[in-house]
């Protein structure tokens, strides 16, 4: 709790926290927007395949002439490893991209903040075992909802609890793993144009609509606290926070969870499509099991929300501010030498189902597309199935016709075996890692 006082300190010794960020897309513009005011951090390079947006999005979020002046900017990520600086930040939401210019910045010497969750879900693990073989810190992205998880199951360990579950809320209806780019901005309540704007890429957001988004955040929740994918993939349970306690627990009380331990992700929306009451579609949550007979009863005696049996109790967090609050990841890198929730082993999966019927020779176009959507499996299941995740899902010809609706294997497709992502996930599907 005194990370801005250390971070203050820094400042009145003329030392900051020096941060490259890599991609200044809309995360990176968040962070861009509060990294001024924050004592003790600088952010001395920014790199993007089109530095003058780069420039833009600064002068967009508020800096001055004279602070973009004194920054640099460059085009090639891998500038940033080689940067005189403390932390990299790797904000491209490419996996190939993100997994080079990490594995560079930690050769290099550097904190690395991820806060690219699908390179990290396709090979984290691996990253987090180089940081630590370095002294180094591979951290996730506070204000992200897989580091705000991560926060919470820690909190409830720390404090004695068993974490029954822990995920996040989204909005979701089973017909949206169909929706492409195409169809998108109605289901948002926008115009094509409205959206363009903004600025807002429709593949982007309709990962985070068709169920992907949801499916590698999971992954990634899974990797980082140690807990489990449910075997048939995520239930998106309508649920609001009053209810979170009854319907994430286990089925054998009455819940819809196969067990303890488990990630879930929770819908705003009734399969109706009416609106949950109460819903926690930004936020974040962990439920609790008491341990005891007395802690259960502290649960009621202290107001909490508990289920019929008493036992389970929720905690959660409404709301997130995605880039806003990364500044917490960089100051904890820097100054502590610990990550805001970090992979350690490979338990949890996003892989690639097919939106429709396709031939052989056609193109997957990966996350949000027109052609496969991410569903959330067993790191296990992936690996005895040598199922395609969803990382490697771009850019890759299909060997085979496919009908719609199914789960693509590695073999599936034609992939560069010397790219960086698949040499580190046939490294992840070693024994060692599972």
């Amino acid at each position: 709790m005194n990370l801005s006082t250390l971070a203050q300190a820094r400042a009145e010794n003329g030392r900051p926290v020096r941060a490259a960020l890599i991609g200044a897309g809309k995360f990176g513009s968040m962070f861009l927007a509060q990294a001024p005011h924050v004592a003790g951090l600088s952010v001395t390079h920014i790199v993007d395949l089109d530095p003058d947006r780069a420039r833009a999005a600064c002068r967009a979020v508020g800096w001055s002439s004279a602070r973009i002046a004194a920054t640099r900017f460059e085009d090639d990520g891998l500038e940033a490893a080689r940067a005189p600086v403390d932390v990299v930040i790797e904000a491209t939401g490419a996996p190939e991209a993100g997994l080079n210019h990490a594995r560079a910045s930690l050769d290099g010497g550097k904190h690395v903040v991820m806060v690219n969750v699908e390179a990290d879900v396709l090979a984290g693990p691996l990253l987090a075992q180089q940081a630590r073989a370095a002294g180094l810190v591979y951290s996730m992205a506070y204000g992200d909802q897989p580091a705000l998880v991560s926060e919470l199951v820690d909190w409830a360990r720390a404090t004695g609890f068993q974490v029954a579950a822990a995920g996040k809320g989204t909005k979701y209806l089973p017909a949206y793993h169909h929706v492409t780019p195409d169809d998108v901005w109605a289901h948002y309540g926008l115009s094509p144009e409205q959206a363009a704007q903004a600025g807002m890429n429709p593949q982007m957001f309709n990962s985070f609509l068709d169920g992907t988004k949801s499916a590698i955040e999971a992954a990634a929740i899974a990797n980082a606290c140690g807990l489990d994918i449910p075997s048939r993939g995520l239930g998106f349970a309508p649920c609001g926070v009053d209810d979170l306690a009854h319907v994430l627990r286990p089925r054998a009380v009455g819940g819809q969870l196969e067990r303890d331990g488990m990630v879930e992700v929770v819908s705003s929306l009734e399969r109706d499509g009416r609106p949950v009451f109460r819903d926690l579609r930004w936020g974040v949550y962990v439920v609790l099991k008491a341990q005891s007979d007395y802690a259960a009863a502290c649960f009621r005696q202290y107001g909490l929300p508990t289920d019929d049996t008493g036992r389970y109790a929720a905690m959660f967090k409404p709301f997130h501010l995605i880039g806003m609050e990364l500044s917490v990841s960089v100051l904890s890198a820097a100054l502590r030498g610990e990550a805001t929730g970090s992979s350690r082993a490979w338990r949890g999966d996003a892989v690639a189902v097919t939106k429709k019927a396709l031939k052989a020779g056609e193109v997957l176009d990966g996350e949000g597309g027109y052609t496969v959507w991410g569903r959330a499996v067993p790191a296990t299941a992936s690996a005895r199935g040598g199922l395609l995740p969803i990382g490697l899902a771009h850019r890759v010809p299909l060997r085979r016709d496919v009908a719609a609706g199914q789960v693509l294997r590695l073999e599936d497709v034609t992939l560069d075996e010397r790219a960086t992502g698949v040499i580190l996930r046939r490294q992840m599907m070693s024994p060692a890692l599972g």
